[in-house]
């Protein structure tokens, strides 16, 4: 795995003036602005020289002029998921948190993400990219139902559908396809559902997720009082171990580095299948790597300080 020793900081003056980037003009801005007050007030409360941007447009003259030594990332989606923004970065020479370009394109793009997963043997629901209705119907017949419809570059289940019913294509097509990205199908894997974070090398206790909804959609995930996450996971201990050894091997598929969240599934036959990554996770009140981190006894200002930790060294 790629990874450089961690770097332990213990005075928050090392870091210098940090901008935290939020918000941008993803679909998930909402959830952004959310993540980056949370993370903004914790590394104030340790005393850090933060200061909150909504990044727009304008966001590298802004950063260009602030006189800032670093940059923490809390931009979800296109814009500032996607690889946009750290190459920009890159191009100031301003140290920034999480991964860096190549790894954030490749996993805002679930479609890419599964041909490097294939390619590096790991497994992966099979799919196709379809153009059209007919082509989804054609990949129902094909891949069989239920299918799970959704668009390759959206995060935070943003038109996604699941497809039991060959009525329901029409409009599983023109929910993927409204959000301006390919559209990915595959089966809809019938099992449990797991996360896994990734810190520094680390792979944090698992967590599983249970709603009563149809599945881990938008509203489960960001404003539901009855989704449940489960961490501990239940799971045996060697059978953990050799998920979380998957998730970061998952993770430093895609050339992972840093901080980020592995989503994946369990079959009914206890197989494991790997969904998607996510290198600049939600830091809300229901997010889930924090969760994970207070299971493996860090404070949600804890895990603020050690993803801060990731803009003072690079992997080679």
């Amino acid at each position: 795995m790629r990874q450089t020793q961690r770097r332990v900081v213990s005075d928050p003056a090392e870091f210098g003036k940090v901008a935290v980037l939020m918000g941008g003009w993803s679909a998930e801005r909402a959830v952004s602005l959310v993540s980056g007050q949370a993370v903004l007030r914790a590394l104030q409360s340790r005393g850090v020289d933060a200061v909150g941007i909504d990044a727009d447009r304008q966001v590298l003259t802004v950063l260009a002029q602030g006189g800032f030594a670093r940059a923490f990332i809390v931009l979800h989606g296109r814009g500032g998921e996607d690889g946009v923004i750290q190459g920009a970065l890159d191009l100031l020479d301003l140290p920034y948190t999480g991964s860096g370009v190549l790894a954030s394109a490749l996993g805002m793009d679930k479609w890419r993400t599964k041909q490097i997963w294939q390619g590096a043997d790991l497994p992966t629901p099979p799919w196709r990219l379809v153009e059209s209705a007919a082509e989804l119907a054609d990949a129902a017949t094909a891949l069989g139902l239920p299918l799970a419809v959704k668009p390759s570059r959206e995060g935070s289940s943003i038109g996604i559908s699941r497809v039991t019913d060959p009525t329901q294509i029409p409009v599983a097509w023109e929910r993927a396809a409204a959000c301006d990205s390919p559209v990915l199908v595959e089966p809809w894997i019938l099992g449990r559902e797991y996360t896994g974070a990734v810190l520094q090398g680390e792979a944090l206790p698992l967590i599983r997720l249970e709603t009563p909804r149809e599945f881990y959609d938008y509203e489960a995930k960001y404003h539901a009082d009855d989704t449940r996450y489960l961490c501990p996971c239940g799971l045996p201990e060697a059978q953990e171990a050799e998920l979380r050894d998957l998730v970061q091997r998952a993770f430093a598929a895609v050339d992972g580095y840093g901080w980020g969240r592995v989503d994946l599934m369990v079959d009914e036959q206890d197989r494991p299948w790997l969904l998607e990554v996510n290198t600049v996770p939600g830091m809300t009140d229901h997010s889930l790597v924090p969760m994970a981190a207070r299971v493996a006894g860090l404070s949600f200002e804890d895990l603020v300080w050690r993803v801060l930790e990731t803009s003072l060294t690079r992997p080679d």
